[in-house]
């Protein structure tokens, strides 16, 4: 079954670029020749109107293959997924030598590992590097089981292309692939300019039709056809754009408005080091404790404590939870839509430069957290590291400078 359904995927992906070229074509032969010279020009002698119909076609045309071409090159070369572990690459890399068809085969039967339980499991330190992240109840962040990876906030597995890909919309055969953080904005300014282009040819061949109908000509043929495949598009299109710009504006992805109203987050949130748990969350401590003793020849067990600056290096995260539906990314309407679509009006329209959300860059979290973030802190009473972590960390430096610890030239051997 899941074989089966990855090569119709497979096939669908490769034919509908194709069934989109010929409607195109279609349709442009029926605007320009049949609808704008035939009708316009030779019957009516339109000419005012077969230039703002042909001018108004061909700018939305074009702008709808430009987004579209934009959306499918950034899907096939940076789709936004996650890397792979180590143990999934390295069966990647052993299926390369087996045919698609024992490898279709194989994928009913799924690639699954358990948790990587290494205290320095590779990726664990770009998480609690962090002052806040998604965890699960243990305190460690997602893993996924086929990827065999730690999965970043707002990171959901494809089952289509089998891997974690961040921000993931929807899978769309429409555009090639994986709608996700790299390729949203794009697809949203698509499926704009394409029910705008559809817009243009339903009112022409409205026109074209109504008027040949009142003339006793009786239906046009070609302008009822015409007319059926904007309606179609169009609307598609149309519902698409109002859905994307519904779930930009709350910072929010298909996937994640699906789930939106029932999802419980749990965060790792940054709390001074040595902070005990409370009345109602946990607390962990990063990294994570390997073997601290170990036994000499005796029996007896040695005792290896860290050193001071082994422990400034330590990070403790307290656990909590939101409430059921409260999304901890929603920085409001405005702010939502520059994270996605960009800051000026130039980028809301033009498909140059890529979301804003996909080069965040802060050691607060992944992604841009919202008002959410700081009333969590604020419920579960959880004390600010701003203040008290740094107060810790001078005293600390004092102290070692005081013992001559800090040499002249730095930290002494």
């Amino acid at each position: 079954m899941v074989s089966a359904r990855r090569a119709e995927t497979r096939w669908v992906t490769r034919i509908i670029p194709l069934i989109l070229g010929g409607c195109v074509g279609f349709a442009t032969y029926i605007i320009v020749k049949h609808i704008c010279v035939d009708f316009f020009l030779s019957d009516r002698k339109q000419r005012g109107a077969a230039i703002v119909f042909l001018v108004l076609y061909f700018a939305f045309l074009l702008l709808a293959l430009l987004t579209y071409l934009r959306v499918f090159i950034v899907i096939q070369l940076n789709p936004g997924v996650t890397p792979l572990g180590p143990r999934a690459a390295e069966h990647k890399a052993n299926a390369k030598s087996r045919s698609r068809r024992e490898r279709d085969l194989e994928a009913g039967s799924r690639y699954e590992a358990r948790p990587d339980d290494n205290p320095d499991s590779p990726g664990l330190e770009q998480f609690y590097s962090k002052d806040v992240f998604v965890c699960e109840t243990d305190g460690r962040p997602r893993w996924c089981s086929t990827c065999c990876n730690w999965k970043i906030d707002r990171a959901h597995h494809c089952s289509e292309i089998e891997r974690c890909v961040k921000k993931m919309d929807h899978y769309c055969p429409w555009v090639g692939g994986i709608v996700a953080e790299t390729s949203f904005k794009f697809f949203v300014q698509f499926t704009f300019y394409t029910s705008l282009y559809c817009a243009v040819v339903i009112v022409a061949a409205i026109i074209c039709l109504v008027s040949k109908v009142r003339r006793g000509d009786g239906a046009d043929g070609l302008a009822v056809a015409a007319l059926v495949l904007g309606a179609f598009f169009g609307l598609f299109t149309l519902t698409m754009t109002l859905s994307s710009v519904r779930y930009i504006l709350i910072n929010l992805t298909t996937v994640d408005y699906v789930k939106s109203k029932n999802v419980v987050h749990q965060l790792a949130i940054r709390v001074p080091r040595g902070t005990p748990p409370g009345q109602n969350y946990n607390v962990i401590t990063y990294p994570l404790p390997t073997s601290t003793s170990t036994s000499d020849v005796s029996g007896q067990t040695a005792s290896h404590e860290l050193s001071a600056r082994d422990q400034l290096a330590t990070r403790t995260f307290a656990i909590v939870k939101t409430e059921m539906g409260e999304n901890p990314w929603d920085l409001g309407y405005y702010r939502n839509w520059r994270s996605v679509m960009g800051d000026n009006i130039i980028d809301w329209l033009l498909p140059f430069n890529e979301s804003p959300c996909a080069k965040y860059e802060n050691n607060e979290s992944f992604y841009e957290m919202g008002p959410l973030y700081q009333r969590l802190r604020v419920r579960y009473g959880l004390p600010d590291v701003s203040t008290e972590e740094t107060r810790v960390e001078m005293t600390e430096t004092e102290r070692r400078q005081k013992h001559g610890i800090y040499g002249t030239t730095g930290l002494m051997a």
